[in-house]
């Protein structure tokens, strides 16, 4: 299968040449990256833009007058910008943050400490990612809540049929991922989002895994809170996103207290900033953000639909050839279409590990563990698994390389 064009004119032999790190070999192989749910490689551009402004216009945000604060004030606000338009949002929605996982802990934090009480439900799913279980387990036990779960069918997928049940009082907020992490099913949050809405139950979205890969717009799947990290999608460690409905932004007091995030401050009481900045104390990842914002444009120049359908076209790919190498468990949905380029798979008894081990003398990338979702693991039965994740650099032969190292797997452990 061709590489060079592939799904919608997707140019992958070019766009890997964005990449400096793709360049590299292990152990005398090409670098085979499968791991891109863990964190994404970056394009030269990402990496042009972080260091022009440390070379140009470092300064401190919203704190100066002079030329370089300005510049760097500009730079940051007009990220702020640019990450709404990537998500069909609000610019006063936005507040940045390290990563998915700070975003879901203010909300955890903040929104239940206000808006929350005594005896009030919050429903997840057993599917989550620890970032989306644990912030809201400290939560329910500070503010003596309590915590029900969705659960999955026998293929991956969400089953709903018990959500209406869950939403009733004293129900007040439903937060789950929009593509799993381990089973890369795609949930089906606009469902989720209209029948929790129609029961007056508030929506949190971990989008970590789907604001990557495919376009997301918060405006069609109205939902109230929505956190990503900007490492996965091209962008610098270190900088991720919350967006939230503003009135929501308002009603909840501050996560973190220092500088920025004020008002006036006196001896005896505090006032707070306009939102978004009420959330952002102390200084920012400044060039974490301009570094976003330039991940933002090499998503869009590439356009998030031909990218969604490269990787379906690289998963039904790769679920063939795991089935080609036969000895090989996969979880989750077999329908590349209601997946998100996350596969998980065990080959017989082989712990995942030393799978990943011999994967990694032959250069290829994957991720071996519970994947932050040691619940999950309890459901399908298994200690680990074995992941490979795909992006818009990797190719077909990829995956088939991918193939023949797995049945090397086989032939040392004589599976």
């Amino acid at each position: 299968m061709a590489d060079t064009v592939v799904s919608r004119g997707l140019d992958v032999e070019r766009i890997r040449a964005d990449f400096p790190i793709l360049q590299r070999r292990i152990r005398d192989e090409p670098l085979v990256y499968l791991d891109s749910a863990a964190t994404s490689q970056k394009p030269s551009a990402v990496l042009e833009a972080v260091d022009d402004y440390y070379r140009t216009s470092n300064a401190n945000v919203h704190r100066g007058v002079h030329t370089l604060a300005s510049e760097a004030t500009d730079l940051y606000e007009l990220a702020r910008q640019r990450l709404a338009r990537f998500i069909d949002a609000a610019p006063e929605g936005i507040v940045f943050v390290r990563n998915t996982t700070e975003a879901l802990n203010l909300v955890a934090s903040s929104f239940a400490r206000e808006l929350l009480s005594p005896g009030d439900r919050i429903v997840l799913t057993i599917s989550e990612h620890h970032s989306n279980l644990v912030p809201w387990q400290l939560a329910a036990e500070r503010g003596r809540m309590e915590l029900a779960f969705l659960d999955i069918t026998d293929d991956g997928v969400l089953n709903l049929d018990t959500l209406d049940e869950l939403l009733a009082p004293p129900t007040k907020l439903i937060s789950l991922s929009h593509l799993s992490n381990v089973l890369g099913t795609i949930n089906n949050v606009a469902e989720v989002a209209r029948r929790a809405h129609a029961a007056g139950v508030l929506v949190c979205v971990d989008a970590a895994q789907s604001v990557p890969h495919m376009p997301v717009s918060v405006r069609q799947l109205d939902v109230d809170f929505l956190a990503f990290s900007g490492h996965k999608m091209c962008g610098p460690m270190g900088i991720g996103v919350l967006w939230a409905r503003p009135e929501l932004l308002e009603r909840m007091p501050p996560f973190l207290a220092g500088g920025s995030m004020i008002g006036r401050v006196t001896l005896e009481r505090t006032t707070w900033n306009t939102v978004p900045h009420k959330f952002e104390a102390g200084t920012p990842d400044v060039a974490g953000a301009i570094g976003l914002h330039a991940a933002c444009d090499y998503l869009d120049a590439l356009g998030l639909d031909s990218i969604h359908a490269h990787e379906q076209s690289l998963t039904r790919h790769l679920l063939d050839v795991l089935d080609e190498v036969g000895a090989v468990t996969v979880y989750g949905p077999r329908d590349a279409t209601a997946q998100g380029g996350v596969v998980s798979f065990n080959v017989a008894d082989v712990h995942a590990h030393d799978v990943a081990t011999i994967l990694d003398r032959h250069g290829i990338a994957v991720r071996a563990g519970h994947h932050c979702a040691q619940p999950l693991m309890r459901r399908l039965g298994v200690p680990a698994t074995a992941r490979a994740s795909l992006y818009l650099y990797n190719t077909h032969t990829e995956i088939d390389a991918l193939g023949a190292a797995l049945s090397d797997v086989r032939k040392i452990f004589r599976v």
